[in-house]
């Protein structure tokens, strides 16, 4: 029996792909708290055993019958490890944040948000998402120690489904069975696919419909107009990292980090958020519900972003946008908002501010959501024009401990305090 909050030790592993965690947990609890795109274990009502949904959606349904023979053998050994995204809600596929409900109350249906920053040292401090995730926190003696605070499935199986439910239909005793985990906490979920897609194509051929399934994905160069808005998102946030006059540039932890020239240009700079907060940020301004639109322009027949206007009402300020395939536009409007903050924000602020931290960048993000709508309208998107509206607030000090709060209720804070000055 599985009680919560469960901790385990873990080892942190840090590799050009990023920084993961290397952990032992058993089998029963994985069966409870993990996910995969196309399989679910749900405890049955009796509590004995689990029911797996989804298999008829794989291309060889019979594997799971032939690991769970496995299993029971009394040689069974698993000595690769089971990859987890952590912090990813199973039914919506997204980052688990408490400002949700609160920031986003005038979307249609889900929105994403805040992930923890990734690739800092042991010592940075670890943003708290709500009392659900998953975090890691460094013990005395270099290890570290995981903690899963909850049995909701927030963990989403990058590679290893099979194996795990194969211990659907085994015997009892083997739930047991102490398995390795190599947990990645908020990698976003172009890089699962990623990852997931490098693994198995390196292992053995991997058909890449099974790919698009499992991820809503698609790992073929596509024309624009056909750029899912992750898909958009991410394609924006990468542009900000590394082009000259962006103020993010170098400040973006890269997820996978791909080369070296990356890796310098991150550690070239002070402060950094993760490559999630942007993405998240951006996509906040095109799709009150990425899921859905990925979901319907990937169902064949393929669809435009275009063709989405006619299925879904979406209240997104820059909806319009993302639907003529304004890509220029939307960037330009992202870069402009950023260079304002750098000017009213960054520069000035002081040692240990929040607003060059997670939540304050993050709340920036829900500031240009608010703002964003009147000025594509008017066409006006000059740094000029983001200064004046943002100046009013350039004199709040952010250092202030009323802001040191990393979770969803110190971004609320920051935000509230910079819209209370813009209205004046």
């Amino acid at each position: 029996m599985i009680t919560f909050p469960y901790e385990a030790r873990a080892l942190r592993v840090d590799q050009p792909l990023g920084t993961y965690y290397v952990t032992v947990l058993p089998a029963r609890l994985l069966l409870e708290v993990a996910y995969s795109h196309a399989m679910t274990a749900r405890l049955n009502p009796d509590g004995v055993g689990y029911t797996v949904d989804g298999t008829q959606r794989l291309s060889q349904p019979k594997r799971l019958d032939q690991i769970t023979d496995y299993i029971d053998r009394f040689d069974a050994a698993f000595p690769n490890s089971i990859i987890l995204a952590a912090n990813f809600d199973a039914e919506t596929g997204l980052i688990v944040d408490l400002e949700d409900d609160e920031a986003d109350d005038d979307d249609d249906e889900n929105t994403l948000t805040s992930p923890q920053t990734q690739g800092q040292g042991a010592s940075a401090p670890t943003p708290q998402l709500d009392l659900r995730a998953w975090t890691v926190t460094e013990a005395a003696d270099g290890c570290y120690h995981l903690r899963i605070p909850t049995a909701d499935k927030l963990a989403a199986i990058i590679d290893g489904q099979h194996r795990l439910y194969g211990f659907a239909d085994a015997k009892t005793e083997r739930l047991d069975m102490d398995l390795i985990c190599a947990v990645f906490l908020d990698l976003p979920k172009p890089f699962q696919a990623s990852l997931f897609a490098t693994i198995n194509s390196t292992q053995k051929q991997v058909d890449k419909s099974l790919t698009y399934e499992l991820f809503g994905y698609n790992l073929d160069e596509e024309p624009e107009s056909r750029w899912t808005p992750d898909k958009l998102a991410v394609f924006l946030t990468r542009k900000l990292n590394t082009e000259a006059e962006s103020p993010l540039r170098g400040r973006i932890v890269v997820a996978p980090k791909r080369d070296v020239g990356l890796m310098a240009l991150n550690s070239a700079t002070s402060w950094k958020v993760s490559t999630a907060v942007i993405v998240e940020g951006i996509l906040k301004l095109i799709s009150s519900n990425p899921k859905r639109d990925t979901n319907e322009m990937l169902t064949p027949p393929t669809k435009a972003r275009a063709e989405l206007r006619a299925r879904y009402r979406d209240r997104s300020p820059l909806r319009e946008a993302y639907l003529q395939t304004q890509d220029l536009i939307l960037y330009t409007m992202v870069l402009n908002f950023l260079k304002a903050c750098q000017q009213v924000f960054w520069t000035p602020a002081q040692e240990g501010s929040f607003i060059i931290k997670t939540v304050g960048v993050q709340a920036l993000f829900d500031v240009l959501r608010r703002i964003s709508a009147e000025l594509y309208e008017t066409k006006d998107i000059r740094v000029e024009t983001f200064v004046r509206k943002l100046q009013p607030a350039g004199a709040i000090d952010f250092s202030q401990d009323v802001f040191r709060n990393a979770s969803g209720s110190g971004r609320s804070l920051i935000r509230r305090a910079i819209e209370e000055r813009l209205q004046r």
